[in-house]
């Protein structure tokens, strides 16, 4: 059973893109900051530094209560709060209401504390930044910066004054005012750095699917230029050619039937030339593509290593393990986590076999998804197969492999050959 779980969370965690984990990881770790922190601030003081009698132990135990559930509070409001700051969804202002309860009574609790000198001056000054830390963290997403600077510094304000009036100490009035000051500027920085952080990431994801659309789109109009420049001319002659036939067929006239011959000679002419553009679209050249692979995944800080001579391959065989090589280079960006990636080419008992190795948590076309299947069809158009998983001990590693069968070429040889 633990060994199941664990694999389904591997293959969960797998399945998060780059974005998406450093997101998870994000809110976890602010998860465990505002427990840590909140209770590590206020337990540990409150260990020495907390009166015997009844009614400060009343009091302790009442404020840590109160401070859990300041960060339960805390951690259901991060994701919502983190969603607000990142533009996904709107925080209305009444879900500040129940935390803002919470930090009005245990700053109440406090100031009681210090009123019924139930506890020194620094397990209060302490206890106070353990309960302003959890507001702190979630409210400092929702409202712009001079919005929680204000509200920091007229809450310090009133703090200072409640607690000189409980105690009327002027080191213990700074010392308050000093501890809202750190925790304002602690808050700020748990926060609002993790979340810009995650805005930058976001917003670069964001660029690299546009700028695939682009690339898609780009391509789109690369092959409509192409076939206006094989069609146009061509229709345009058909039509004037097809005219003129049918005023000399009015007329009578036998020369009607050499512009139909005309005509048609055309339009045979211009389905071969369609033909070429379409093949032409629809092929992928391995040398080209093993290229671009490596350029692709050098750029993304990916090391990629190429074993491969294409030289002596039948032409539909670099057509197919071109296709391969570009879904595989593309998952590798898009799913995974890769550091190295290898390519292997080789010519083993007349079949040429494609291998692409990683060791992210790429899975061609998102595992079993339409990549693997439109690699599947075009290779058994040829004749070959596809087989994809993870390899290694650890599952640490993904491997596609192709394999053609390379037909009439059996005079090829081994293909050898180091490219970095």
């Amino acid at each position: 059973m633990v060994g199941r779980i664990r694999r389904w969370q591997q293959r969960h965690w797998r399945e998060r893109s780059k974005a998406e984990r450093v997101e998870l990881y994000t809110v976890v770790t602010w998860y465990g900051t505002t427990w840590f922190f909140s209770l590590g601030w206020l337990l540990l003081p409150l260990v020495g530094g907390l009166g015997h009698r009844p009614v400060a132990l009343a009091l302790g135990a009442l404020t840590v209560l109160v401070t859990a559930l300041q960060c339960a509070a805390s951690n259901r409001l991060t994701r919502p709060a983190l969603d607000h700051y990142l533009g996904r969804a709107r925080l209305p202002a009444e879900a500040h209401g129940v935390p803002a309860v919470l930090l009005g009574l245990v700053l109440a609790l406090l100031v009681a504390l210090a009123a019924l000198d139930a506890a020194d001056q620094a397990t209060v000054r302490l206890a106070i930044g353990a309960a302003l830390l959890p507001f702190g963290v979630v409210y400092g997403l929702t409202v712009p910066v001079r919005v929680f600077l204000r509200s920091a510094a007229l809450l310090a304000v009133l703090l200072m004054g409640a607690v000189g009036l409980a105690d009327p100490d002027g080191a213990g009035i700074l010392v308050t005012g000093l501890m809202v000051a750190f925790q304002t500027v602690f808050s700020l920085l748990a926060c609002r750095c993790g979340a810009w952080t995650l805005a930058v990431l976001w917003e670069a994801e964001r660029a690299r699917e546009v700028q695939a659309r682009l690339a898609v789109a780009e391509e789109r109009l690369r092959f409509g230029r192409d076939l206006h420049d094989v069609l146009g001319r061509n229709l345009s002659v058909i039509s004037l050619k097809s005219e003129l036939a049918v005023q000399l067929a009015r007329r009578g006239r036998p020369e009607a039937v050499e512009q139909m011959i005309e005509v048609q000679r055309i339009a045979q002419e211009s389905q071969r030339e369609v033909r070429a553009v379409v093949r032409g679209y629809r092929e992928a050249d391995l040398g080209v593509e093993l290229a671009g692979a490596q350029g692709v995944l050098a750029a993304a800080g990916i090391d990629c290593e190429v074993r491969a001579d294409t030289g002596g391959l039948p032409a539909e065989v670099q057509s197919a393990l071109g296709w391969v090589v570009r879904e595989a280079t593309t998952n590798v960006l898009r799913h995974g986590d890769a550091g190295h990636c290898a390519v292997g080419l080789a010519v083993r008992e007349g079949l040429a076999v494609l291998t692409v190795e990683n060791d992210g948590a790429a899975a061609a076309g998102g595992g079993g998804g339409s990549g693997l299947a439109g690699l599947r069809e075009r290779l058994a158009a040829v004749g070959g197969t596809l087989d994809a998983g993870f390899v290694g001990a650890g599952r640490d590693r993904f491997r596609l492999v192709a394999q053609v069968p390379l037909g009439t070429a059996e005079s090829v040889t081994d293909v050898r050959g180091v490219t970095r």
